[in-house]
């Protein structure tokens, strides 16, 4: 069977399992572009599929790969900018002190976790911004649980550290 119409043929069967699945992995309804990209990747990969795979476990495994790309892409930055909008109450008031005070706390934040290593930065960002259990930061990274919970301890540290030490040199500026 030609490889279009055998991916014609699981969309039409397998379809709503992808769909349930990724909406329940994602915590989002609107689903139907990962939908629509795993299938693509089943397309392009079609050659890779090992005939005493069940499809639709071959599939569900490429909406799981095709989710943990999507949240990887997702800009955890834009949380911390959502985060650093909603601690400003009202955009049309005068800053306060308070407040100002509040964004250079944030904006120090976010320079310390830009400066972490890159896998120190990416479970902060994960565990700590996007508030991912160990779990699910495990399945994003392809780490262990226990590497997780190991490495965003050390990064935690190291970022204390950099929060300290920012704060001890703005004391001499």
């Amino acid at each position: 069977m030609e490889s279009a119409q055998l991916i014609e043929d699981w969309f039409i069967l397998y379809e709503k399992d992808v769909t349930n699945y990724l909406v329940y992995y994602t915590g989002m309804k609107d689903v139907e572009d990962l939908v629509q990209d795993t299938f693509l990747r089943a397309f392009h990969s079609i050659g890779r599929y090992r005939q005493e795979a069940n499809p639709k476990t071959w599939l569900i495994s490429i909406a799981r790969n095709t989710a943990i790309d999507f949240y990887r892409r997702k800009s955890v930055w834009e949380k911390i900018k959502n985060l650093l909008d909603r601690e400003s109450p009202n955009r049309h008031q005068f800053p306060t002190e308070e407040i100002l005070l509040k964004k250079i706390e944030f904006a120090n934040l976010y320079a310390a976790i830009n400066k972490l290593k890159p896998n120190y930065r990416d479970v902060v960002l994960l565990r700590g911004i996007a508030e991912l259990s160990s779990h699910e930061v495990s399945q994003v990274l392809g780490w262990s649980e226990n590497k997780v919970n190991v490495t965003y301890f050390r990064a935690v540290k190291k970022l204390n550290e950099g929060l300290k030490e920012d704060e001890r040199f703005e004391q001499y500026v």
